[in-house]
């Protein structure tokens, strides 16, 4: 596959973006990635893209505004509203590059931006397919989950940094992923293992650290309520033993959907990225992308 650097503006703030093409196909039709939750394109993504470009397709993978190569300050803030729009300006961008079949374009996201692609697929039209792979679909079960201690340690972190925000200091941070004894916005025993897996060999620059106001809207972030206005096909990969996102959540939004494809396995939140199950679903996924983008 030739990868071509391809960056762009989301409310006047730069995004890093970079454009896979297969070898030997005329104006191909493109898949838009992006990663989960404080991660960067480059975690595990592009062995995704090269098993999809391998099957005639293109691939476009940004960086959130904050994150990997994009600009914007402070530095890993996670905030689902902007990277929403994030997405939306990845959408625009992409529909303007000369090349492709821009009437043929599909949204894949994985965790957090599972739950993205979800709200942007129900709102923007012209979306030929979308994947979404094990989705944070409901805050709200996500917190339930965690459980109350959690909530109430998660509240008041995000209180610290929302105080300092306020009065223009630099940010109060809280670890992204750590051991379950300790504090972190994924801690259970899959979570640090599992992420830390993903990272390149270089660690990309990157630190395992967000601003903790993101814990004050995890739990009211609900992209699966949007899910019936949802028109193209959609194939969802759960995971049955998924220690950070309810699998029954999960469900009950693919059940919201009209045209879907629901697939679970017995395995956790982060087995997708290698191994035996990554072989699987990037096979299961590039079928669908290809079927529906062809």
């Amino acid at each position: 596959m030739i990868r071509v650097d391809s960056d762009f503006f989301s409310e006047g703030t730069r995004c890093a973006g970079r454009l896979y093409l297969p070898e030997g196909v005329h104006k191909p039709p493109v898949v838009i990635m992006a990663h989960g939750f404080a991660a960067q394109c480059d975690f595990g993504l592009p062995a995704f893209a090269e098993r999809f470009t391998g099957q005639g397709l293109a691939v476009y993978m940004f960086d959130y505004r904050n994150f990997g190569a994009s600009g914007g300050e402070p530095r890993n803030l996670v905030n689902p509203g902007r990277q929403v729009q994030d997405w939306k300006a990845a959408l625009a961008h992409v529909r303007r590059l000369a090349g492709l079949n821009t009437e043929k374009i599909a949204l894949w996201g994985t965790s957090f931006s599972g739950g993205h692609v979800l709200a942007v697929a129900a709102k923007t039209p012209g979306i030929s397919a979308l994947v979404a792979q094990v989705p944070f679909v409901d805050g709200l079960a996500v917190a339930r989950k965690a459980g109350l201690k959690y909530v109430l340690q998660g509240f008041w972190h995000g209180l610290r940094d929302l105080l300092r925000a306020a009065t223009f200091r630099r940010p109060y941070c809280v670890p992204v992923v750590a051991d379950p004894d300790t504090f972190a916005v994924m801690n259970t025993p899959e979570s640090k293992p599992g992420y830390l897996s993903l990272l390149p060999a270089e660690g990309a620059g990157w630190e395992n650290r967000c601003p903790a106001r993101i814990l004050w809207r995890i739990p009211f972030y609900r992209p699966g309520a949007a899910a019936a206005r949802i028109n193209c096909p959609v194939l969802i990969v759960a995971a049955e033993n998924d220690s950070l996102i309810p699998v029954e959540a999960v469900e009950r939004t693919a059940r919201k959907i009209k045209k879907v494809k629901y697939v679970s396995l017995p395995v956790g939140h982060f087995d997708v990225y290698t191994g035996d199950v990554f072989d699987y679903v990037s096979r299961l996924q590039g079928d669908f992308l290809r079927q529906h983008l062809a």
